[in-house]
């Protein structure tokens, strides 16, 4: 391993390296126009804002630096727009990251970041449980909802927390922006599943439900369930491609038709994304509309997805904004899922809650500093555990492991379906592992690790102990420590002893009080004596007829005598109230 390194730090040095970049990406020098986007953005009152979000996703693409393949419409947006290189997840898993960006809140601060807690009960003898933020806490599309907007979501969810009836006008396979009112502004989210590790397993196929995507909201197109066979499945590069392998992969057959279908699926995935912006011109709204493209956290493979090495958090993001502002620039800032939700509220002119730990890098209440730290964690994940924090500046990563007598892989069953899972474990029981990639395998970790992500892109070369670095393992030990007291992040925290906190001592999840309605001259007032909980309702009216979308009330409304009012409340983390209707 030490020649490895050594080789790897002179090619470096000589500035040519040509870098798989799914290991630690670091500052590099701005292409394009050197323009630092600012919170100068000439952008409309209250532009449109569209989110497409792939999962599994490292910068496997042209515009950050992977030429394995083409990518014509994500490549014409990163032309338009501005590519950000370091923008990193706060989980290297779904549901804690979806738990951040739709809070503004890292996922450990309100129990969010054990993957599956609703499940696997049976193997870790604890009771299903979501997390459960401060009582001010609202998803962002719920705060957007109150100021107007139009909030769609297609239609992946999984916040580790039921979203509130009132989070969304609608979130179904069939969300979209046209099935807003007339002239309202709309957020649209729409998430592309292609990319997700489950499309890696055997037999393989593209997902029938994701052709939805072509088919820009029609409620009378519908797809068979499962995947397409092999020989359906269009193939969007040959499978001889010569693929590069990063070091703590073995380069054999399996996982050289792993790495195929990785990058056929982003392919894919382009294509899809390429239909929705389409339909974006075709309605006239690209001029309106702040366009995003990221993924969910890091890649897919083993010693990727799961992990805090920058393979599991580091993942892409392209802004377009209206006329394209800013274009063909490159910026390198450090920013983190957090920094989600108050930058999408400054950018339509609301001031985002104190409550939110990110801060807005875009728009009128764009942060003064930039962000100098971004911040990871893992915990639990399906039926196994552990407790890993990570603090990373622009170049150096520090891992701090809360269980050191327990080895880093964990035998997650879904993963142990991709066939790279698997042919990483033959070859560990065979002993046919090179140094690095058996690194992963340990029977123990060191308590603390510290990177180079310069000159170690891979995170593989532990420098805790070389005396050079003190000064900056003492510096990113303080910003873990100060970190995780600002956020009342405990890792050493048991599990059981998390859900009671959440619970606030009871042995079971608390339940939301039921809505109270009271009625004046047809004017109907509705309170909930749980705090923070949010109130939905609907007016069915004389004739039956019941809107689809859960309204969010914030002040007295008046209906028409003959009217019906049903009405839930709700505080996230908790179990919702019983529908209460009210009759006039």
């Amino acid at each position: 391993m030490n020649k490895y390194i050594s080789f790897l730090r002179t090619l470096l040095s000589f500035s040519v390296v040509f870098i798989f970049l799914i290991g630690c990406q670091t500052k590099t020098k701005k292409v394009g126009k050197e323009v630092a986007v600012s919170s100068e953005i000439e952008l409309p009152k209250r532009p449109n804002i569209l989110w497409l979000v792939t999962e599994d996703m490292g910068p496997y693409l042209p515009s950050f630096g992977d030429s394995t393949i083409v990518t014509p419409n994500l490549s014409r947006l990163a032309k338009e727009g501005v590519v950000y290189s370091n923008l990193y997840s706060t989980s290297g898993v779904c549901a804690p990251s979806r738990a951040a960006i739709t809070s503004g809140m890292y996922s450990t601060s309100f129990g969010a970041n054990g993957m599956r807690t609703t499940s696997y009960t049976e193997v870790t003898g604890l009771p299903s449980y979501g997390a459960v933020p401060p009582s001010e806490t609202r998803m962002v599309s719920e705060l957007l909802r109150m100021n107007g907007y139009y909030c769609s979501n297609n239609d992946k969810e999984d916040y580790q927390f039921i979203a509130p009836k009132t989070a969304w006008d609608e979130s179904s396979p069939y969300a979209h922006w046209r099935n807003r009112g007339e002239n309202q502004p709309f957020f649209s989210v729409f998430n592309f599943n292609q990319t997700h590790e489950s499309g890696l397993f055997e037999p393989y196929g593209f997902k029938n439900s994701e052709t939805r995507h072509y088919h820009a909201g029609d409620r009378n197109y519908t797809w068979d369930k499962g995947n397409l066979t092999e020989q359906e499945t269009p193939v969007h590069l040959s499978k001889d491609t010569e693929f590069f392998i990063p070091p703590y992969l073995p380069d054999t057959p399996i996982v050289r038709r792993d790495m195929w279908k990785v990058y056929n699926n982003i392919a894919e995935m382009d294509k899809q994304v390429g239909a929705v912006l389409k339909q974006l011109e075709e309605d006239g709204l690209l001029e309106n509309t702040i366009v995003f493209f990221y993924g969910d956290h890091g890649g897919p493979l083993p010693r990727e997805k799961r992990l805090i090495y920058d393979s599991g958090l580091n993942t892409p993001m392209i802004i377009r904004f209206p006329h394209m502002q800013h274009s063909e620039t490159k910026y390198d800032e450090l920013l983190s899922f957090v920094d989600f939700a108050p930058t999408l509220l400054s950018l339509v002119g609301i001031e985002p809650p104190s409550y939110m730990q990110g801060q807005a890098f875009l728009g009128k209440y764009k942060s003064k500093n930039e962000r100098e730290y971004i911040h990871g964690a893992a915990d639990r994940f399906d039926g196994f555990s552990d407790a890993i924090r990570a603090v990373r500046d622009d170049q150096f990563k520090y891992i701090r492991n809360y269980r050191p007598d327990q080895g880093y892989y964990l035998p997650v069953e879904y993963r142990e379906r991709i066939p790279t899972m698997q042919e990483l474990l033959r070859l560990r029981d065979e002993g046919s592992l090179d140094s690095i990639q058996s690194l992963w395998f340990r029977e123990s970790k060191q308590p603390e690790e510290l990177y180079d992500c310069r000159t170690d892109p891979y995170e593989v070369d532990n420098l805790v102990q070389d005396p050079t670095y003190d000064k900056k393992l003492k510096e990113l030990r303080t910003e873990m420590n100060e970190w995780l007291s600002k956020i009342g992040d405990d890792p050493s925290l048991p599990e059981r002893e998390l859900i009671t906190k959440l619970w606030n001592g009871a042995d079971s999840q608390p339940t939301t009080s039921d809505p109270k309605m009271k009625s004046n001259d047809n004017v109907i007032t509705m309170s909930c004596s749980t705090e923070g909980a949010s109130l939905g309702y609907k007016i069915i009216d004389s004739k039956g007829v019941t809107p689809k979308a859960w309204s969010i009330y914030q002040n007295p409304f008046e209906i028409p005598a003959g009217s019906k009012v049903m009405a839930q409340a709700y505080r996230i983390g908790y179990v919702p109230s019983k529908v209460i209707e009210k009759e006039l």
